[in-house]
């Protein structure tokens, strides 16, 4: 770091001489890492450059449709964009999803009926999620329960892996279950996210015992941090959100599926009505900055990874458990850090906020959040609010108090960030 950068962080940020040893450190030990996550950008630029050339995208694709949207061919278009880089029969990138859980549940919802089964493989899902499945504990009306789809759950081992045999045991017994849920980030749970390898472990496994399932992967947070995906691995169906890596900091919002036709077709009718499904929805002048979010995905995702790798060894020497290890081959971009204390949880996602660009003069508290079954406490100074491609943290507020960071739209906001909030949590004892 320059001189005059450490001059301005003092004189602007108060960043203490201990903050700037770690970070002088952290830097050194993670240099080696950076330069393979560089070959990794490099590779996934390529592969989104070249599906946007197989397609012949050109600015007649940057429509703006009204009404139904009836033959919008940016839409259109886009929607074979992502199935040429996920490798998958189709896609459905639309801005009307509004939220990652809304474009799992739908891909979920529309592939389930009364009187199936959904299984969990991953643990217990994302906290948002289990409104959709009916397993919160504030019942939450229209959940798939109430429309008699029960999901069974297989915990993960004590070392956060799957359990091959308990869930080949689990299919066999039960003809019901119809669809696998595997997650493939943490969320709020104390383990390491599953590298596509994983991933693909587990689908060889349930292919085995039956191939009349439908395996659903939640990708939120992983696009482009590998140079492949769960589907080039037999995910038969996957989602997530254009706020986070795939949108690239541009798209304002929105989700997408991908997947095998019918399994795509059947969720898009869920999105909209059957008879209707993907055919209908005008884009309003979105298309330009979906395209160009995804272009600058593969740079902008490992910006964010590399902020949390050094996150994580800054954390580290600071003396803090963090998950995972600096060390780790990353597969998504969330960082987490275990405080043991509601203080220090709350003072470090305080720091994110006041590094953010926007507004940093906001104060975190915890709240109840909707769909959270527990208060929550996030910073999220972002320009598309709710953005976890920027510069965020968050985490609830219950023992053992992990505060979970995720985004940073170029490296050099990032490391800023997080040495606002180090220091924030150096100040208490």
């Amino acid at each position: 770091m320059l001189k005059k950068t450490e001059e301005f962080l003092i004189d602007n940020y108060n960043i203490s001489e201990r903050t700037f040893e770690i970070y002088r450190q952290a830097l050194k030990d993670t240099a080696e890492q950076f330069e393979d996550y560089d070959e990794i950008r490099e590779y996934n630029q390529l592969k989104v450059l070249k599906a946007f050339q197989t397609e012949k995208i050109s600015d007649a694709h940057f429509t703006n449709t009204t009404g139904y949207g009836l033959d919008d061919i940016g839409r259109d278009s886009l929607d074979k964009v992502y199935a040429n880089i996920f490798k998958t029969e189709a896609g459905l990138v639309r801005p009307h999803f509004v939220s990652g859980t809304h474009a799992i549940g739908c891909a979920i919802a529309g592939n389930v009926r009364p009187g199936d089964k959904i299984l969990c493989v991953s643990g217990l899902p994302y906290d948002t999620l289990l409104g959709v499945l009916g397993l919160s504990k504030k019942k939450n009306s229209g959940s798939l329960d109430e429309f008699g789809i029960k999901t069974d759950i297989v915990d993960l081992d004590s070392n956060g892996k799957f359990q091959f045999e308990k869930i080949k045991e689990a299919i066999k017994a039960d003809s019901s279950i119809k669809l696998i849920h595997i997650q493939r980030s943490t969320g709020y749970a104390a383990r390491k996210s599953f590298l596509v390898s994983e991933i693909a472990e587990v689908i060889r496994h349930i292919k085995e015992v039956r191939n009349d399932v439908s395996i659903f992967v939640d990708n939120c947070y992983g696009e482009f941090i590998e140079i492949v995906e769960p589907t080039e691995f037999g995910a038969d169906i996957m989602a997530g959100s254009l706020m986070k890596n795939i949108g690239g900091g541009i798209a304002p919002g929105g989700g997408y599926i991908v997947g095998k036709k019918n399994l795509v077709d059947a969720a898009a009718n869920r999105l909209t009505v059957p008879g209707v499904g993907g055919e209908y929805g005008a884009t309003y002048g979105l298309m330009r900055s979906f395209y160009q979010g995804l272009f600058s995905a593969p740079h902008v995702s490992i910006e964010a990874v590399k902020t949390a790798i050094f996150c994580a060894r800054v954390m580290e020497i600071a003396g803090f458990k963090v998950f995972p290890p600096s060390s780790d081959k990353r597969t998504d971009i969330i960082q987490a850090i275990e405080f043991g204390n509601s203080k220090k949880l709350v003072n470090f996602c305080s720091g994110i906020q006041a590094g953010s660009p926007i507004d940093a003069f906001a104060v975190c508290e915890p709240w109840a959040m909707p769909g959270y079954d527990s208060e929550i406490v996030m910073a999220a100074g972002a320009f598309i609010s709710g953005s976890t491609i920027e510069l965020s943290a968050d985490g609830p507020v219950r023992e053992p108090y992990i505060a979970y960071i995720q985004g940073g739209l170029n490296f050099d906001h990032g490391k800023i960030g997080v040495l606002i909030g180090l220091s924030k949590v150096l100040e208490v004892e």
